[in-house]
């Protein structure tokens, strides 16, 4: 059993002066990043959904943090801590959609910024000891904790709602080597994969959790949520978020923080999988 996480009392539709994380630059592989930690404990890497760290992935990383791990939380894209427009959000998609280090199109080929986000892994590993790290991202950072498994410290890899590639439903955002490497890593390791989806989700559909599956065998564990346990959208008419078609967001917009919810039950497994893998 694991205990509830605990209440967190800001607004998560007012911007995050993320005041509780420090800022760091970290540069690894030749380019720095600004990185926000925060906690004490094994290292976790804490990716943002689109459009970046908003106060919704901010609260999230707290939980992360008083589980009893020090979060490592990148900015890779859009406003930190600010609660995305719809404008914005357009935006920065736009960006994303043409950058160099995020593969949005075209199924079966790593993100080029998961090479960075190893690295990161290995720094924080070597700051905060411990048996290793964990890592989670979100929508189109979904994926990248299992590219992340290429770096040996990584040993809690989860897998929220990936939504790469956005043209090929079936396939997914890492190439058919390094899917392999990942197996065999998962099999010689006694290593698992946890990943979670709503059922109508319009971006990451029932095909790409099946080739997860085929890929990854017994080692992935794919939860599917019902829509009727997301939650409510923002109250925020310019809310990015409210113009995402289905539930989407299961550990940060559509999660419903209370006793019971299916959302907050798998929040709840996320920390557990955390404990069991990096705590003594």
């Amino acid at each position: 059993m694991t205990s509830p996480a605990p209440k967190m009392q800001r607004d998560v539709e007012q911007d995050d002066p993320l005041e509780d994380f420090q800022p760091r630059d970290v540069a690894l592989s030749g380019e720095a990043r600004r990185v926000y930690v925060s906690g004490s404990g094994p290292a976790v890497i804490v990716m943002a959904e689109m459009p970046g760290i908003s106060p919704r992935v901010a609260r999230f990383a707290r939980w992360v943090r008083e589980a009893g791990f020090t979060v490592w939380m990148p900015s890779l894209f859009g406003r930190d801590g600010g609660v995305p427009t719809a404008k914005e959000g357009k935006a920065v998609f736009e960006r994303v959609c043409i950058s160099k280090e995020f593969r949005a199109l075209g199924g079966n080929a790593s993100s080029p910024i998961t090479v960075w986000l190893r690295a990161l892994a290995a720094h924080a590993h070597a700051e905060c000891g411990g048996p290793g790290v964990g890592a989670i991202g979100m929508c189109l950072t979904g994926n990248f904790a299992l590219s992340m498994m290429l770096e040996k410290s990584v040993l809690a890899p989860v897998l929220s709602q990936p939504s790469l590639p956005l043209d090929e439903p079936e396939a997914v955002n890492i190439s058919t080597e390094e899917l392999e490497a990942v197996k065999q890593r998962l099999e010689r390791e006694d290593l698992s994969v946890l990943a979670y989806r709503f059922e109508g989700d319009a971006f990451c559909k029932a095909e790409r959790f099946a080739a997860y599956q085929k890929g990854l065998g017994e080692r992935f564990h794919g939860r599917v949520l019902p829509d009727s346990a997301a939650g409510p959208k923002s109250s925020r008419p310019d809310d990015f978020f409210r113009f995402i078609p289905t539930p989407h967001s299961v550990m940060t917009v559509h999660l419903v923080d209370e006793a019971g919810s299916p959302t907050a039950a798998a929040r709840d497994e996320v920390l557990a999988f955390f404990r069991r893998r990096l705590l003594p």
